[in-house]
């Protein structure tokens, strides 16, 4: 039986680094999903094979630090019942696009509409409602696509450009991958050509505002003007 020990110090952010870097999920053929998540264009880590009894196989997104694993014999749960697994990309609409480019079906982008909470969509992060399109303003955390494995496995996309303050830390600015970074470029480069026209003047020194628009922009601090 575990026990459990009594708390020896007031409860704060833990000491010991703990990474979150593999999701189990089931499925009923394995090398149908390993033809899929190949065709997605996701790395491919291991696939262990002791025959009739155990195989495991490891993928992982690009830019992702987080990998998944399937097989014969790796989990109890039901192939198909894994549910809510969120990619997050930088431009829903390229991630889209990148899919469909592969062969993949995936839904329109989306986002939430007034009955959110008790719409008769199926049900996602934010609630059952899904309205057609991409939030109209491209805000963090507000728009999603969403497509399944070959066993129903669901997965969704959500378009992230801005974390919320805490969510980052902020002495670390950091980008999963060139397309990441080259989005990020593009977004200083529009914010700071709106910020000539404010003072009125070319800015000789424009590196260092990209520089400080693109660490604020990823840490959820103040954007510059």
């Amino acid at each position: 039986m575990t026990q459990v020990q009594p708390a020896r110090e007031t409860p704060g952010p833990a000491k010991v680094e703990m990474k979150f870097e593999i999701v189990v999920i089931p499925v009923s053929n394995v090398d149908r999903a390993k033809e899929f998540y190949a065709r997605l264009g996701w790395r491919l880590d291991a696939d262990f094979d002791k025959g009739a009894y155990w195989r495991v196989i490891q993928f992982t997104p690009p830019g992702s630090g987080c990998s998944v694993i399937f097989g014969r014999n790796v989990t109890p749960a039901a192939p198909g019942s894994a549910q809510g697994l969120y990619l997050i990309v930088s431009d829903i609409e390229a991630a889209r696009r990148e899919l469909l480019d592969r062969g993949v079906e995936v839904s329109e982008a989306f986002h939430g509409g007034d009955n959110v909470y008790v719409g008769t969509d199926e049900p996602y992060l934010f609630g059952s409602d899904r309205v057609t399109g991409p939030d109209s303003e491209h805000r963090s955390y507000r728009s999603f696509a969403s497509f399944k494995d070959p066993d129903g496995n669901g997965w969704l996309f959500q378009e992230l450009t801005t974390r919320l303050p805490g969510r980052i830390d902020s002495v670390v600015t950091s980008f999963a991958s060139t397309s990441d970074l080259s989005m990020a470029l593009k977004r200083a480069a529009v914010a700071h050509g709106e910020h000539e026209k404010r003072t009125g003047q070319a800015d000789p020194n424009w590196a260092e505002w990209y520089a400080d628009y693109m660490v604020r922009e990823q840490s959820g601090a103040e954007l510059p003007q």
